[in-house]
Formats: structure tokens, C-alpha cells, sequence
């Protein structure tokens, strides 16, 4: 499993949140048992307040899995996926940098 920082912005015009029945659209989506469902297992979760701007820690095995997670995000704002590392692996390796595969 890898691991993911996914951040989804829009501005306040499209916030869904001011809609009740995408907010709780929304709210279905990023529960845990329904992230499964594409692969995704969430770690955490947060709205920046007064940033529009939600943030998650996920694991995947493919970033695929969680571009397509992501996707009801994509329709009212941008969504960025970065690879990331905990804290552990980070200092283990000696580095942020990642270590390079195959």
C-alpha cells in the first residue's frame, strides 16, 4: 500500500457544502466503508476552515484507485494527489526524498 496527501480546493461559489443534499452526497462518499469500495483506505480527513479546502490521508495500492475516489471532488473544484511517506519511513531512509522503484 502506498501512501497519498489529497488535497481538494473549489472556491466559494461551488462549495457543496451550502447544498444539503451534496454535502450529504459528499458525506456518504468519504466514509470509510464506501472509500473501500475503490481501494481507498482513509487515514484522516479535514476541512480547512474558511479555506475551502479539503485535505485527506489515504492508502492505495495504485493512484488510480484514488484519482477515481476523488472523482465527485473534481466536478466542483481542483484535486491534487502527492505521493507521501509517514515520518518513520522518512527518517529510516534517511530523507525526504522517495526511494526510487524498479
Amino acid at each position: 500500500m502506498s501512501l497519498y496527501f489529497v488535497r481538494h480546493q473549489h472556491n466559494a461559489e461551488t462549495c457543496p457544502a451550502k447544498n444539503p443534499e451534496m454535502g450529504q452526497m459528499l458525506v456518504q462518499h468519504v466514509s470509510k466503508p464506501n472509500a473501500r469500495k475503490f481501494g481507498v483506505d482513509i487515514l484522516g480527513d479535514a476541512v480547512l476552515d474558511a479555506q475551502h479546502t479539503f485535505v485527506l490521508i489515504v492508502e492505495s495500492e495504485d493512484k488510480e484507485y484514488v484519482q477515481n475516489f476523488m472523482q465527485p471532488f473534481a466536478m466542483a473544484g481542483s484535486v491534487e494527489i502527492t505521493p507521501a511517506s509517514t515520518c518513520e519511513a522518512v527518517v529510516e531512509r534517511q530523507g525526504c526524498e522517495p526511494v526510487a522503484v524498479g
